[in-house]
């Protein structure tokens, strides 16, 4: 007996809805990418700090950013840290998620699923989280630098309505369409 695999899964359940008549054509997550600015920080122990705890929810070393125009008003110059990135692909983006799907996105606070008017025309969603320590590997109550991070996922859909099926399928939180008062 041959099991299904997920993503004819997900064809199976698209296929109605946006007409698909071949597996290939279902979208895909390409990528996941986390990434945090560290702004102004000019403490170099703040910035190890936040690039461990990147490392620990990823379990990926995160890569410094660069400033690449240098900004009198913000005392920036070119090269100067301004933030990490960690870029998922595959079996880690795809544990990733559903540890952001499953355990994190119920942790935060208020939280009343995600505006579908966050997916671009590309078919890609960024969400902000405000803390980090809505992630399990960092729960930390004594932690006083608590910063923000942004978690872009990246599909292969071709326009916004294929991209919210595609996600709603995969168990993100989408909110329903607001209807206009």
């Amino acid at each position: 007996m041959k099991t299904e695999t997920s993503q004819n899964k997900i064809f199976n359940a698209l296929k109605a809805e946006l007409g698909y008549t071949n597996p290939m054509q279902t979208p895909r997550v390409e990528k996941v990418v986390v990434s945090s600015g560290v702004g102004k920080i000019k403490d170099q122990k703040r910035r190890d700090f936040i690039a461990e705890r990147l490392a620990r929810i990823t379990g990926q070393r995160a890569a410094p950013r660069g400033a690449k125009k240098a900004v009198a008003n913000f005392k920036s110059r070119v090269g100067d840290v301004v933030g990490f990135q960690v870029t998922l692909r595959g079996k880690y983006g795809e544990s990733f998620l559903q540890k952001l799907i499953h355990i994190v996105l119920p942790r935060v606070k208020d939280f009343r699923g995600i505006k579908p008017d966050s997916i671009d025309e590309m078919g890609n969603i960024t969400i902000g989280l405000k803390e980090h320590t809505v992630f399990p590997e960092t729960s930390d109550e004594d932690s006083k630098d608590v910063f923000g991070l942004a978690v872009t996922i990246a599909t292969t859909a071709k326009n916004k309505k294929e991209a919210a099926a595609f996600l709603r399928h995969l168990g993100l939180p989408l909110r329903e369409a607001e209807v206009n008062k």
